[in-house]
């Protein structure tokens, strides 16, 4: 018995000890798992000693899963391991903000003319008739005139009373109410509006200061910053949502001067027009749309960004509308193979297709063909960029704009106009007989991303002296004068014609165009392939304007001298509207 209590207690301590040492490294790893997190160095450096104390506790593991032989081959990464986890609690954040956050409930009177089904018939003398009768007699008789209510989000940013939120939430509203968190409710009304932000700021009467909050730089949020969403999803009042900068500058088509910051935040329908948050509390964009098929959050929301809301705001707060500055340009993508042809690094800036009559760098200071790099100090990386920028700008501001002009870079010192004013120089134009009879002038490119309805010029740049829009069109001191009848010629498989009374009737080409009109194009060749057809007009070649076939030919040859692989043309439609392409040199 004595032996069998040895035996057993034997193999129990035997036991207990194997279980010790299969437990003993996982315990380990767990512990050490549970201090990591809870440690928080500004280094990797500062856990340097721990693990050297006792190295067999504190193994290294490289990044394949193995034990690192060298600490130093695998150094850590550098940031806060503190707030990788992202912040504790943001309680004490959102509590000072909620009462800023008001919901925003309007209403609207909508008629139904001719909508939903028509009376059902019935047999006559059926004892349902008078029933039917009634029914849908009541029912077009409410429906007649109905009030539809919708819900959306907003916030204060002024104690005054004035109160930020999207034009598409207050959009075509009869009646439009605030409602605080606390239950308050009052009548709003509407100080101004801008549709091509989305943005709209409201006005009430508060017999006390109300709690505000105010924009911060969104300049300065990078992708992985975290933010906080307040708002009013589905109704259901106010309602906090924590996430990150997902992505920044992103173009959803909403409007000619998308910026957005895209944010992981949980945005919903009734979202509209709240704030996002920084941690700092302060109002970095203005949560505006979101992606998703079924109407709720998938994690990809759409803030306007405070840089580009905040003056918008102001200005709205100040005039009741925009004052956006207007350079007067039309602008196309540069492309690869415009970017080779004009001698550029890479394919960046915006293309200066035209030049609007009695705008503001009508007087020569930008022309067709320039590329804008650089405006009042910011890079314009991509066509889009230019809009935004100049429309950000005041009016009647002096600025610096580089541009690339004849394979140099120059800059420039242009006053901006306003933007409203485009209207005033499409009429102006029109009346003295200009170019485009029925097109509004715009800088910026219209929804679709295209060039837009922004008006078109005279391939002469309008110019009374008739010296040319460059100044050097012609290479020659000579005065300009009307060009010869010359045979076609082919030239990159275009064959050319000189511009007369016959082809420009064939072609229905305007007075007001000037070149050298395109008879054919051969199927195949590098003209076919960029989309050029009979009845467009070479108005320029690398910059340089060209009335004869003659003229274009040499310029091609010149530009195969120099080793150049494109040539880049302004082509005009018969109406007269301008695009740039660079067409391969065979």
């Amino acid at each position: 018995m004595a032996l069998t209590i040895r035996l057993s207690f034997r193999r129990s301590f035997a036991l207990l000890a194997s279980v010790a040492l299969i437990a003993g490294p996982v315990l380990g790893s767990v512990e050490q798992a549970r201090a990591q997190t809870a440690q928080t160095p500004s280094t990797a450096d500062s856990q340097a000693p721990a693990a050297a104390t006792n190295p067999a506790q504190a193994p290294a593991i490289g990044s394949t899963g193995t034990t690192a032989q060298n600490p130093a081959a695998a150094p850590a990464i550098a940031g806060n391991p503190a707030m990788n986890a992202g912040p504790a609690s943001v309680a004490d954040l959102a509590s000072g903000l909620l009462d800023a956050v008001v919901n925003i409930s309007t209403s609207q009177k909508v008629k139904d003319e001719g909508d939903g089904p028509a009376t059902p018939k019935v047999p006559d003398n059926s004892p349902f008739q008078d029933f039917f009768n009634d029914f849908f007699k009541n029912r077009n008789n409410d429906n007649s005139n109905r009030k539809v209510s919708s819900l959306g989000s907003g916030f204060v940013i002024d104690p005054t009373g004035y109160i930020v939120t999207n034009n598409h939430v207050i959009e075509g509203a009869d009646d439009i109410e605030v409602i605080f968190p606390n239950g308050n409710k009052l009548k709003a009304r509407l100080i101004g509006t801008d549709t091509k932000t989305d943005l709209s700021v409201l006005k009430v009467e508060s017999k006390r200061p109300l709690v505000s909050v105010k924009f911060g730089d969104s300049a300065k949020m990078r992708i992985g910053d975290w933010v906080m969403a307040i708002g009013n999803p589905f109704g259901l009042g106010g309602s906090v949502t924590v996430g990150i900068v997902s992505a920044r500058g992103r173009n959803i088509n909403a409007g000619p001067y998308d910026n957005f910051i895209q944010t992981d935040a949980a945005i919903n329908k009734g979202n509209s027009g709240g704030p996002l948050f920084n941690m700092k509390g302060e109002v970095i964009g203005i949560n505006t749309a979101i992606i998703s098929p079924s109407g709720g959050s998938i994690g990809i929301g759409f803030a306007v960004p405070s840089e580009l809301a905040e003056g918008v705001v102001k200005q709205l707060m100040d005039f009741g509308e925009t004052r956006r500055g207007w350079l007067g340009v039309r602008i196309q993508p540069v492309t690869d193979d415009v970017a080779n042809s004009l001698g550029l690094d890479g394919a960046k800036g915006a293309l200066v297709a035209g030049v609007i009559k009695g705008g503001p760098v009508d007087n020569g200071s930008i022309k067709a063909g320039d590329v804008i790099l650089k405006f009042d100090g910011k890079d314009v990386d991509e066509m889009r960029d230019l809009p935004r920028v100049v429309a950000e700008s005041p009016v009647g501001k002096a600025v610096d704009v580089v541009i690339m002009r004849d394979g140099k870079q120059q800059t420039v010192k242009v006053t901006l106009g306003r933007l409203e004013d485009s209207d005033q120089a499409a009429a102006a134009s029109s009346d003295k007989g200009g170019e485009d009879k029925s097109k509004t002038p715009k800088l910026a490119p219209d929804d679709n991303g295209s060039g837009g309805n922004d008006g078109v010029i005279n391939p002469d740049g309008g110019d009374d002296n008739d010296d040319g829009m460059d100044g050097q069109d012609q290479g020659s001191d000579q005065p300009q004068q009307a060009p010869q009848q010359q045979a076609a010629q082919n030239v990159l498989g275009m064959k050319l014609a000189t511009l007369n009374a016959e082809n420009r009737k064939s072609f229905g080409i305007a007075d007001s165009v000037d070149g050298v009109v395109i008879t054919e194009v051969a199927p195949g060749s590098a003209a076919a392939e960029k989309g050029l057809k009979p009845g467009d007009i070479v108005v320029e070649v690398a910059q340089e304007f060209v009335q004869t076939p003659t003229a274009a030919s040499e310029k091609v040859a010149s530009l195969k001298r120099e080793g150049r692989r494109n040539a880049q043309l302004m082509i005009a439609s018969p109406s007269g509207d301008l695009r740039f392409i660079a067409v391969a040199l065979e």
